[in-house]
């Protein structure tokens, strides 16, 4: 049986004018700066009138570690956003945009999927508002103005050695991951070696979905550090004087975007950090925004639950002063099956025992989550190739932890499949469960805050760092940074750095390679194993297959 793609259901999307999106969340229409008529920025002005309103309840959705399987977690938030609106709630959307550089390598859109999707799906998976290349204008600016600056006889005593900041692209593009600069004489300035990162690992990035308005926004932008001088003090972007005109060309991109789902209900749609090299989570001027205006606000964090969960909970929860009321954990019987170790070719066959062998995966995230203080129910996101002996395998597992498992049937149904989860999690919102904590206190050491996440969520024995590394951690600490939380950087396949150990692996050991001060964001940013900041494209990129049809309808997007 054949299935519509994700694009042809958006494709045929009744959508209704943004203003009427706005005016179900009390957005006046002239508070609304619009983008055509279907997608529309959230006035700052409206934005500051809403600080004495109560807040919505908060609802975090995850997922175990991805596989070639799918998960399904922005279709799962998508699709329970959906679900509470159609149990009468009222309810709103909160995700991330997303980067050309996936759109067009392998991992696709960020749009969610089936009847369970957030439109126009085209414009969200493309360049949207302009958002991302006002980050990357953003980015290159200071990047020009620091180069420019050492031309016209660095006043500042930048030792060109130790020039931090990179340069960013937001495509995929290993070319660029270790460049030479100013090459081609004296006219061209002095050649350095640097390199790109991809716009959703840029700091820009992460101060834009941690800021909580312009003024914070150009502070915590004249905070980065840029360069250091021979004598190792730092050089910061208000030095270079890139602070103020950084902040003009994001004053727009500052604004949360506003769209709707395919059933018209409201989404917003703001920053995309990635979750395996940055803190991966909505902006935090979206979700306040959104808990402002609704009684129920579900947003996503990117990737598995050891990476954009752990840092939802210890960077953004603790910047912003939030606290989930619940958390939904997604999975999939397919999962299951792979991280029991079935080949993805042999999925469709039924094989009980498999999703019983993969279910330690599952069980490891239920108890990290469970370890911060929130209540867990599993999001069991269904396919038509799901047995009943499959699901009841997982829910019996899910229920040996203390734990439940809804079976949910959005992608197929809409919000008519997964009003049992929805309900669920409303009552248990509204019940108060929650004690949530983050992992850590501000005051531990930078290197202990690295073992804590090491050892408490990826099971490690211990991680593993040169003195260099070390000593970094401690020259950062003497300067006045040691009480920041550390933002890990590592692969998204795995509870280790290994991508290719699945389950639920112990014993192993965490090789910090590299670690980066976003002092402007408020993070130590540690990288380990072999995770790349500017990623690569796949042996057949899906920009081969995307394209226009003879209608001019874009085709291949996903």
């Amino acid at each position: 049986m054949s299935y519509r793609s994700d694009i042809e259901i958006a494709r045929d999307a009744k959508k209704h004018p943004i203003q009427t999106i706005g005016d179900k969340l009390g957005i006046p229409a002239d508070q609304l700066v619009p983008y055509g008529h279907d997608k529309a920025k959230v006035s700052q002005d409206f934005i500051n009138g809403l600080t004495d309103r109560p807040d919505g309840k908060l609802i975090l959705v995850t997922a175990i570690n991805p596989t070639p399987a799918g998960e399904g977690k922005t279709t799962t938030t998508v699709g329970l956003g959906d679900g509470l609106n159609r149990i009468g709630k009222k309810a709103a959307i909160c995700i991330r945009e997303a980067s050309l550089g996936p759109n067009f390598g392998m991992k696709g859109g960020a749009a969610g999927g089936g009847l369970a999707q957030v439109v126009p799906m085209e414009d969200m998976n493309l360049h949207f508002t302009g958002d991302f290349h006002a980050i990357t204008s953003a980015h290159n600016l200071l990047s020009a103005m620091i180069d420019n600056h050492i031309y016209w006889g660095n006043e500042l005593g930048i030792d060109e050695r130790r020039v931090s900041w990179r340069r960013v692209l937001d495509m995929n593009d290993r070319a660029l991951r270790d460049t030479v600069t100013s090459l081609g004489g004296v006219a061209n300035g002095f050649p350095r070696q640097t390199g790109f990162d991809i716009t959703v690992a840029s700091e820009v990035m992460a101060i834009l979905c941690l800021a909580t308005d312009l003024r914070d926004l150009q502070k915590r932008l004249g905070d980065m550090i840029v360069a250091y001088r021979r004598d190792r003090s730092a050089i910061y972007a208000r030095d270079i004087k890139a602070d103020g005109a950084m902040t003009v060309l994001l004053k727009d991109a500052m604004q949360p975007n506003l769209v709707q789902t395919l059933e018209n209900n409201p989404a917003f749609v703001h920053g995309g950090p990635f979750a395996n090299i940055a803190h991966g989570c909505n902006s935090v001027i979206a979700t306040k925004t959104a808990l402002k205006l609704a009684d129920y606000v579900v947003t996503e964090a990117g990737f598995g639950a050891d990476l954009g969960a752990e840092k939802f909970m210890n960077i953004k929860c603790r910047k912003a002063g939030l606290a989930p009321d619940a958390v939904v954990l997604v999975a999939t019987v397919r999962a299951m099956k792979m991280n029991g170790g079935v080949a993805k070719a042999d999925l469709g066959a039924e094989n009980v025992a498999a999703v019983q062998a993969g279910c330690p995966n599952l069980g490891r995230h239920i108890a990290n989550l469970k370890s911060f203080g929130v209540p867990v129910v599993v999001a069991i996101n269904h396919f038509v190739t799901d047995t009943e002996a499959e699901v009841q395998a997982v829910k019996d597992y899910v229920a040996g932890q203390g734990s439940e498992a809804i079976l949910c049937q959005h992608w197929a149904k809409g919000s008519e499949g997964i009003t049992d989860l929805a309900s669920r999690v409303a009552e248990i919102a509204d019940a108060g469960m929650s004690q949530f904590a983050p992992l850590y206190p501000d005051d531990r050491p930078l290197f202990e805050k690295i073992e804590t996440i090491a050892k408490r969520i990826y099971r490690a024995d211990e991680v593993l760092a040169d003195k260099s590394v070390r000593d970094q951690l401690h020259a950062w600490e003497e300067a006045g940074y040691g009480h920041l939380p550390v933002c890990m950087a590592k692969t998204q396949y795995s509870f280790s750095t290994d991508p290719n150990l699945r389950g639920a692996p112990t014993g192993h050991s965490v090789p910090v390679r590299e670690v980066r001060l976003s002092a402007g964001a408020g993070f130590v940013v540690v990288i380990c194993g072999q995770i790349m900041t500017m990623p690569g494209l796949p042996r057949v990129p899906s920009a081969e297959n995307i394209r226009l049809n003879d209608a001019g309808e874009v085709e291949g997007l996903f």
